[in-house]
């Protein structure tokens, strides 16, 4: 099964590599190809402790990364040194920024050769998968070296459970090589069986989200310091959500003149398509890069161009939004603005955080559509108790469910032998 896997993945991978490669900035190709293939430059290979000491984890993108950064601090605390990969340029820039002290890497492709080589440069003593990753060759080349594979954060959607159980004959044996699965609660933990994970492997040890405070968290930006209040974040929003939000600003500032709007797309590369929405609704605004460290009040739109400062950004909201749940793609993260104590409204789709239910009962979070979104909001901004009340219970929400890496550590040092 492996060896279809292997000459399929290697017979695919011609024909989407040149558009992957020409997706990275020039000056990184090179590099970016090379990484690919498992070539790890000197620097970053060099093991900076005893051999073992090395642990390897990968997060794709940002969200993984920005969930990522107190497991690997936590790690760091114990004496480990790790290594951490991601696929996207995004993941990459948002690593480096958040953990400066860590050898950065991209994820080679799925081929076994590939990882023999990276492992051979890095020496991991441990491999660790962030969520939903399950890179099957990966999986299996470092327990043929005799290197103990962890995912953490675990997490199976419906859509991917349904995938994987169409394939189990084939992530079964996958999956028989973990060392162990640390998953987020138990509706992930019951999905991961039906997968064909060996129930004794499985662990519910919490979800990292709950814990994104830290050394890894900067504060807002400074820009984000002089935005008039009241302020709404709308955060990670995607194709279909910045109009609705945009629209319901343009009509709150009728009744909220000095009401601020700090608009953060998902993905940065939407950033011209948002900006003409905004001047499309003759909105006044500024671009977060351009807003410079002047002592000068931002009133308007905030159109945030850059990468890694959501988490901060929320620090400043009296009212967060959370998107990609006003549209069929189950939400982002609402733990982020819970984190800083902050009332939060999604949309009717937040699939992907089983939580959700229970976030709305305790009073930190309401649930919006199109419709309702515009009659929800006046009532909130203009009543200060209110915000407040929501903004605790969010926060309390957060910390009662707080204690998944110490939990998911404490299990893999149970693994390892505690090395």
């Amino acid at each position: 099964m492996f060896f279809i896997y292997t000459v399929l993945y290697a017979a695919i991978l011609p024909f989407f590599l040149p558009g992957e490669l020409l997706k990275r900035p020039k000056a990184a190709r090179m590099q970016w190809l090379a990484m690919k293939f498992g070539r790890i430059g000197k620097e970053a290979g060099q093991t900076r402790k005893e051999e073992g000491r090395t642990v390897w984890v990968h997060a794709v993108s940002v969200g993984e990364v920005m969930a990522a950064v107190p497991f690997i601090e936590a790690l760091k605390a114990r004496g480990f040194d790790p290594v951490v990969s991601t696929i996207t340029e995004t993941g990459q820039q948002v690593a480096r920024k958040k953990l400066p002290d860590c050898r950065i890497v991209y994820l080679p492709f799925d081929l076994p050769f590939a990882y023999k080589r990276a492992a051979r440069a890095l020496k991991p003593g441990a491999f660790v998968l962030m969520e939903t990753e399950l890179w099957p060759n990966a999986v299996r080349t470092m327990h043929g070296l005799g290197i103990p594979v962890f995912i953490v954060n675990g997490r199976l959607s419906e859509k991917s459970t349904a995938g994987y159980r169409r394939l189990r004959f084939f992530f079964k044996p996958v999956l028989s090589r973990l060392s162990l699965m640390c998953v987020q609660d138990e509706v992930y933990a019951e999905r991961a069986a039906l997968i064909g994970a060996p129930q004794r492997k499985v662990l519910v040890t919490g979800n990292f989200k709950f814990e994104m405070g830290g050394k890894g968290i900067p504060p807002a930006p400074a820009w984000a310091q002089r935005v008039t209040s009241p302020v709404i974040v709308a955060g990670s929003t995607h194709a279909g959500e910045e109009e609705l939000v945009i629209d319901a600003y343009g009509k709150l500032r009728q009744k909220f003149p000095l009401l601020s709007l700090v608009l953060v797309p998902r993905h940065p590369e939407r950033v011209p398509e948002v900006e003409a929405l905004i001047k499309k609704a003759g909105l006044g605004y500024l671009k977060s890069s351009a807003a410079g460290a002047s002592g000068k009040e931002l009133t308007g739109v905030v159109l945030v161009d850059t990468v890694g400062e959501l988490f901060g950004i929320y620090s400043k909201a009296d009212v967060a939004i959370v998107g990609g749940s006003f549209i069929a793609r189950g939400g982002q993260n609402p733990l982020e603005p819970a984190y800083w104590g902050k009332p939060v409204i999604c949309g009717p789709d937040m699939r992907n955080f089983p939580f959700m239910p229970d976030f709305l009962k305790s009073g930190g979070a309401l649930m919006a559509d199109r419709e309702t979104l515009l009659e929800i909001l006046p009532g909130l901004l203009m009543d200060e108790g209110r915000m407040a009340a929501m903004g605790a219970a969010a926060k309390k929400f957060y910390l009662e469910r707080s204690g998944a890496v110490e939990k998911t550590v404490n299990a893999m040092m149970g693994v390892l032998g505690g090395i």
